[in-house]
C-alpha cells in the first residue's frame, strides 16, 4: 500500500464527496493579494504571521460555531491575522464558495481556499488569492497530476499552497515547482497530531520557499516552537474558532499573533 492509500476513513469520505461535487462553471481569473508579502508585513510589525481559518466545524473538532463567518473573519484580522483560510467543503466542514466570496470582499488580506482539489475543473469554483493542493491526495489513482494542477492554478492567477507531511512529499512538491509549502502536523492516515513532524520535515525545504506549519498549534509556545523550527507562518483553525464555545475570536487570534512580540520582550528582558 502506498502513502496515497494510507488515509483515515473520515478523510476518505471527504475525498469521495469532493469527487462527486465536481467543478465550477466558467474559468476564473484572479489578481491575488500576495501571501508572502502579507507574512513579511506581519513579521515587520512584530506579529507572528498567522493564517487564521474560518472553519465552522470539523470532523476532528467537537461542536460548531454558528457565528456570521464574515464577522469571524473580520475579528481574526482585527486580532492580527496576516491572512485567512476559508473552508469551501460543505458536507464535513460547513463551508461554501459563497462564504469565501463574502469574506474576501470584506477583508483586505490574502484569502486561502481550503478544500480538496483533485481535478482542474475544481479550480473554477470561486476566486481566491491562494488555492490548496495536497500531495498525498494527488498521488492517488484517478486524480490530476500535481505539477499539471499547479500550473493550471497559476495560469488562473492563483498562488498555490502545496501541503505535505513527509520529506518525500516535500521533494515531490519541489519537483512540481511549489513555491509555498505547508507541512501538516496531522497524519492523515491516523489523524494524530505531532508538532515534531514539522521540526523533522522543515530542513528539507529550501529557504527560498515560503514555509507554513499546519495543525496542532494551540498556544503561544507552539507558535514560538514552530517559528524557531523554520516556519515563515502558521495556519491555525480550531485554537481560534474554539468550536462549541462563544469565545472571543479576536482575542484568540491576538494571543497567538502576539507570540512573536512576547518572545522578543522576553529576550530583551533577559539581556
Amino acid at each position: 500500500m502506498d502513502d496515497s492509500e494510507k488515509i483515515a476513513p473520515a478523510v476518505r469520505s471527504i475525498l469521495d464527496a469532493a469527487r462527486e461535487r465536481g467543478g465550477g462553471g466558467d474559468r476564473v481569473s484572479v489578481t491575488p493579494r500576495s501571501l508572502p508579502a502579507a507574512f513579511e508585513a506581519a513579521a515587520a510589525d512584530g506579529r507572528a504571521p498567522l493564517v487564521a481559518e474560518v472553519k465552522p466545524t470539523s470532523p476532528t473538532a467537537d461542536g460548531e460555531r454558528t457565528d456570521d463567518p464574515v464577522e469571524l473573519a473580520e475579528a481574526m484580522v482585527e486580532g492580527g491575522a496576516a491572512a485567512l483560510s476559508v473552508l469551501t467543503e460543505p458536507e464535513h466542514f460547513g463551508g461554501s464558495a459563497a462564504t469565501l466570496e463574502a469574506v474576501r470582499d470584506a477583508v483586505d488580506v490574502p484569502v486561502l481556499r481550503k478544500d480538496f482539489v483533485l481535478y482542474e475543473e475544481q479550480l473554477d469554483v470561486v476566486e481566491a488569492d491562494v488555492i490548496l493542493l495536497i500531495v498525498r491526495f494527488l498521488e492517488a489513482e484517478g486524480t490530476d497530476d500535481l505539477a499539471d494542477l499547479l500550473a493550471a492554478a497559476r495560469d488562473r492567477g492563483f498562488q498555490v499552497l502545496v501541503e505535505t507531511h513527509t520529506a518525500a512529499e516535500v521533494e515531490t512538491a519541489l519537483e512540481a515547482g511549489a513555491e509555498i509549502i505547508g507541512v501538516n502536523n496531522r497524519d492523515l492516515a491516523e489523524l494524530d497530531v505531532d508538532l515534531g513532524t514539522f521540526e523533522a520535515v522543515a530542513p528539507a525545504v529550501p529557504e527560498s520557499v515560503t514555509l507554513i506549519a499546519e495543525s496542532g498549534i494551540q498556544t503561544p509556545d507552539d507558535v514560538t516552537r514552530m517559528r524557531e523550527a523554520g516556519a515563515d507562518a502558521l495556519l491555525v483553525g480550531s485554537a481560534i474558532m474554539d468550536h462549541g464555545a462563544e469565545t472571543d475570536v479576536t482575542e484568540n487570534t491576538r494571543r497567538l499573533t502576539n507570540a512573536a512580540t512576547d518572545t522578543a520582550d522576553t529576550t530583551t528582558t533577559d539581556t
